[in-house]
């Protein structure tokens, strides 16, 4: 099955409508619309939309550009009484997490954290991530009919990898994995409206528990992820305990939801391209390539934000301080002005795949890029190679979000 048989959404230009019938099935149709037509545009939600990877590229690298919503004041009264509403009766404090924080804090907390998040310690997780693969394919194995491969396998594979990086406590593990997927509403606007409380409610209780394992953690002399953080110093500067809880939940957000997307999303277009599933069945040496291309192809973030602090402009457009603009990532990533005339084609040895922007750009760049390759590497190759015969078994579920975009049901025949 093949792009062009999901229904196209809507595509009338006139600014970016997630409104749109097919929207979250398909949106691409309607970012190609975007990209020839009205590449920077207002959205429904009040913020600009850049769509062509020129352009979001140099923005997630500007300067004089943040990522503090409290810097944004361009927001209209009703969105502002909605946001009012939405955290009535609450203390809201501003998040210390490298992702919500803006340079120099950010430049110090990233560097803090990377001492702990070094490529060479994720790397390490390699053998353990293949080993958590294999047992899930073996047991897999054993069904009869049909098998739903996110929650077999796109779900547990890398909450269970960060929850062994991390060292966490085994009684909090699957509390956290419940709260960590309500947490990540906050994300879509429309969501995080309906879901206001249930996502408070998440979010207090997860820092309650993992402030209670960093207490447990210093008192223990153990070799993982979060003693490392505990134990980073740079000239005498440490993690306080607030910045260690934001960033542990950030890890556990970042970390696990994309991630989940992206073996989500990469399994499902290779079975709707038959021809790249058995190229990839067929080539190992394709598995780091073929993962970039993945993540161009369908981007488990499609949305990433800016707020500008000084004029700018982009592709023509003034832009004042304190606007909030919104780069549609996934958009980016098919621009034929990059990729090509053949960018609305999965070809798993695109040479410049890795040159997406499904992590970001810039002082932003997401700090666990490299663990969600990885992980991406081991899950879909060696689910490939042990069922090369699997196919679809009825329709894949979209999750319904906007900026995570993802799957919540893949449902295939193993045996083919």
């Amino acid at each position: 099955m093949a792009d062009q048989d999901i229904a196209a959404p809507e595509t009338a230009v006139g600014g970016l409508d997630p409104f749109a019938p097919g929207f979250y099935e398909n949106p691409y149709a309607q970012y190609e619309a975007l990209r020839d037509h009205d590449p920077v545009h207002h959205s429904v939600f009040g913020s600009w939309m850049v769509t062509r990877w020129d352009d979001v590229h140099a923005l997630l690298r500007k300067p004089g550009t943040s990522v503090e919503d409290r810097n944004v004041t361009s927001i209209d009264e009703t969105r502002r009484e909605q946001m009012a509403k939405l955290v009535e009766g609450r203390e809201v404090r501003r998040s210390r997490a490298i992702l919500n924080i803006d340079p120099p804090d950010h430049t110090r907390l990233r560097k803090l954290v990377s001492k702990a998040f070094t490529p060479r310690a994720v790397e390490r997780i390699r053998t353990q991530a293949g080993e958590l693969v294999d047992e899930i394919l073996e047991d897999l194995a054993t069904r009869e009919g049909p098998v739903d491969l996110v929650s077999e396998l796109a779900f547990p594979l890398p909450f269970t990898v960060i929850s062994e990086m991390l060292g966490m406590p085994e009684g909090d593990r699957d509390q956290l994995r419940a709260w960590s997927h309500t947490i990540t509403q906050v994300l879509d606007p429309i969501l995080a409206m309906q879901h206001a409380e249930a996502i408070f409610d998440a979010s207090d209780r997860m820092r309650e528990v993992v402030a209670e394992a960093i207490a447990w953690k210093r008192t223990r002399d153990d070799d993982d992820l979060l003693a490392a953080m505990i134990a980073a110093e740079e000239h005498g500067d440490v993690l306080s305990d607030i910045e260690l809880v934001d960033n542990v939940v950030l890890l556990y957000l970042a970390g696990h939801e994309t991630t989940v997307n992206l073996i989500g999303n990469g399994t499902a277009a290779l079975l709707r391209h038959r021809d790249q599933l058995d190229r990839l069945v067929a080539d190992p040496s394709l598995d780091a390539n073929a993962i970039e291309e993945l993540l161009r192809w369908d981007s488990p973030v499609q949305f990433s934000r800016r707020i500008a602090m000084e004029p700018i402009e982009v592709a023509g457009h003034a832009i004042g301080p304190g606007e909030f603009v919104t780069t549609v990532l996934g958009s980016a990533n098919r621009d034929p002005r990059k990729f090509g005339p053949t960018a609305g084609e999965l070809d798993l040895a695109r040479p410049d795949a890795r040159e997406h922007v499904s992590f970001g750009s810039g002082v932003h760049h997401c700090l666990g890029a490299a663990l969600a390759r990885l992980e991406g590497q081991e899950a879909i190759g060696r689910l490939v190679r042990r069922f090369p015969a699997m196919e679809l078994a009825g329709d894949p579920v979209q999750n319904g979000r906007i900026v995570l975009r993802g799957l919540d049901e893949l449902p295939v025949s193993l045996a083919g």
